[in-house]
C-alpha cells in the first residue's frame, strides 16, 4: 500500500506545488506588478524552493547536441542501436560524413550505466567528454514502472545477458566502461564470454568505483546490506506498481525510497543545500541558483528497479559475495574472471569514495589472474569521491584522458 499511498499524496499535494510554481512567477515577471511589490524577492524565493521540494522530477535529458572534435565542433544526434524490454542501447553519432568519420578512427565504447536508482542521464559529463575521442554507445535503463508485466521479469543474470547482446551488437572492437553497480555484472559478462571461447571479446574494460569485493573497506552502503537479513528487504522495500502506470502490478524497489536513502545517508548537506539555493534566489545569484536546479534535476530524477534483480543484487553481490568468492553460477555455469585471458583491465577508484570503498574495485585485478600484468592498470583518483569518480573537473582533467591513453594503447 505504501506505493499506492505515495501516488495519492502526490496527487493531493499537486494543486499546491502548482500553484507555488505560478507564485513564483507572479513575483519575478518583470511584467507582473507584484514583481514590482517590497520583498518581492523573498516571496518568490520561498515559493520557488516549496515548488522544487515537492514537484516530480522526470528523466532529464543528455542534451549533448555537440562536441569539439580536433579543434572542430561536430553535432551529436542520439539513436537507438537496440531496443530490449529493460533497456535501450543509445548511440552518440556525430554528424559528418562516413568517409570523414572513418578517417577519425575512434575507438568504440560501450558505457555500461548503472541501474541503482538514477537514469543513465547521470553520467552525461562522462558521455560528454569521452565523445571527443571515441564513438560511444551507452545503456539507457527504462524505469520498471513503465514495462508492463507482459514483458516478464528482469533477472540480475538478464543484466548479464544484455551486457553480451550489447557487446555482440557492437563487435569485437569494443572497448567497455562500467560505472558503479554494473562492474559486477559486466564481469560476470565477460568471464562467461571468455570460458565459451566467444569471438567477439572486447579489447578492454574499464572498471570505476564498483563493488567488486564489497568486503574491502565497507561504507554504510555495505553495511545496511548486511546488517539487516535479506527477508528485510523482502518484505519491507518491494512493493508493486500501481494502476497509474504502464507496469502496473509489477513488483519492484520504487525510486522514491531510493531517493529517501540517498538523502538520508547525508541529510543536513541536502538541508544547507537548499538554505543555499533560497538565499541565493533572494540575493540574486542566478548563477549559483541555477547550478543547484541543474544537480537537483538529476539527484532527484529516479527510477524503479525490477524486484527480482533488486534482491538478487542484494543478495549475490552484497551479502553472500559470490563473485570474490567464485561461488557464482549463472544457468549451470560458473562465472570465472580467470579464464579471461586477452582483455586489458583499467580499474579506477576514488581516494574518498563513500559508497565504494577503496580495494573493491581492485579486487578485479587479483580475480582476473590470467591477464598479463602489461595488459593491467590501477589507478586511485586523489581527493576524489564517488560521482567525481566520472563527473566534474577531475573527471574531465585526470581520469578522462588516462582512459583515453589506455583505451589507445590497447587499440
Amino acid at each position: 500500500m505504501l506505493y499506492q499511498f505515495h501516488e495519492m499524496n502526490r496527487t493531493f499535494l499537486n494543486p499546491l506545488i502548482q500553484w507555488a510554481e505560478a507564485s513564483s512567477k507572479l513575483f519575478t515577471n518583470p511584467v507582473s506588478p507584484l514583481a514590482h511589490t517590497p520583498f518581492a524577492q523573498r516571496i518568490a524565493a520561498g515559493y520557488e524552493l516549496l515548488y522544487r521540494l515537492g514537484k516530480d522530477y522526470e528523466k532529464p535529458a543528455f542534451d549533448i547536441v555537440s562536441v569539439p572534435v580536433n579543434g572542430q565542433t561536430v553535432g551529436i544526434v542520439e539513436e537507438v542501436k537496440m531496443h530490449k524490454a529493460f533497456c535501450r542501447l543509445i548511440h552518440f553519432k556525430k554528424l559528418m560524413s562516413n568517409k570523414d568519420f572513418t578517417a577519425l578512427a575512434q575507438p568504440t565504447v560501450l558505457l555500461v550505466a548503472p541501474l541503482s536508482g538514477h537514469h543513465s542521464t547521470l553520467l552525461r559529463d562522462t558521455v560528454r567528454s569521452l565523445l571527443q575521442d571515441h564513438d560511444v554507445f551507452i545503456t539507457d535503463w527504462t524505469d520498471a514502472r513503465m514495462v508492463p508485466v507482459s514483458e516478464g521479469p528482469f533477472h540480475l543474470h538478464n543484466y548479464v545477458y544484455y551486457v553480451q547482446d550489447f557487446i555482440h551488437a557492437l563487435g569485437s572492437s569494443v572497448h567497455v566502461i562500467s560505472v558503479c553497480q554494473p562492474t559486477v555484472p559486466v564481469l560476470a559478462a565477460i568471464s562467461l564470454m571468455a570460458t565459451a571461447k566467444d569471438p567477439k571479446m572486447p579489447k578492454t574494460m574499464t572498471m570505476m568505483g564498483g563493488p567488486i569485493d564489497p568486503r574491502k573497506s565497507p561504507t554504510e552502503v555495505n553495511n545496511l546490506a548486511t546488517e539487516k537479513p535479506f527477508s528485510w528487504f523482502e518484505n519491507k522495500v518491494i512493493y508493486s506498481v500501481p494502476g497509474n502506470y504502464p507496469g502496473v502490478g509489477r513488483r519492484v524497489y520504487p525510486g522514491f525510497l531510493q531517493h529517501a536513502g540517498f538523502v538520508a545517508m547525508n541529510p543536513q548537506r541536502h538541508a544547507q543545500s537548499h538554505w543555499d539555493f533560497y538565499m541565493h534566489l533572494r540575493e540574486g545569484d542566478n548563477a549559483s541558483a541555477e547550478e543547484h536546479r541543474k544537480f537537483y534535476n538529476e539527484y532527484n530524477a529516479v527510477l524503479d528497479m525490477p524486484a527480482e534483480y533488486y534482491l538478487e543484487t542484494i543478495k549475490t553481490v552484497f551479502q553472500e559475495f559470490h563473485l570474490p568468492a567464485g561461488t557464482w553460477e549463472i544457468d549451470g555455469k560458473m562465472v570465472r574472471p580467470a579464464d579471461i585471458k586477452n582483455v586489458a583491465l583499467f580499474t579506477i577508484e576514488g581516494e574518498l569514495d563513500d559508497i565504494s570503498g577503496p580495494g573493491q574495485t581492485e579486487a578485479a585485478q587479483d580475480l582476473c589472474s590470467s591477464i598479463p600484468k602489461s595488459m593491467k592498470q590501477h589507478f586511485i583518483a586523489p581527493q576524489c569521491g564517488h560521482y567525481g569518480i566520472f563527473a566534474g573537473r577531475r573527471w574531465r582533467e585526470t581520469i578522462c584522458p588516462r582512459i583515453t591513453a589506455f583505451i589507445k594503447a590497447h587499440e
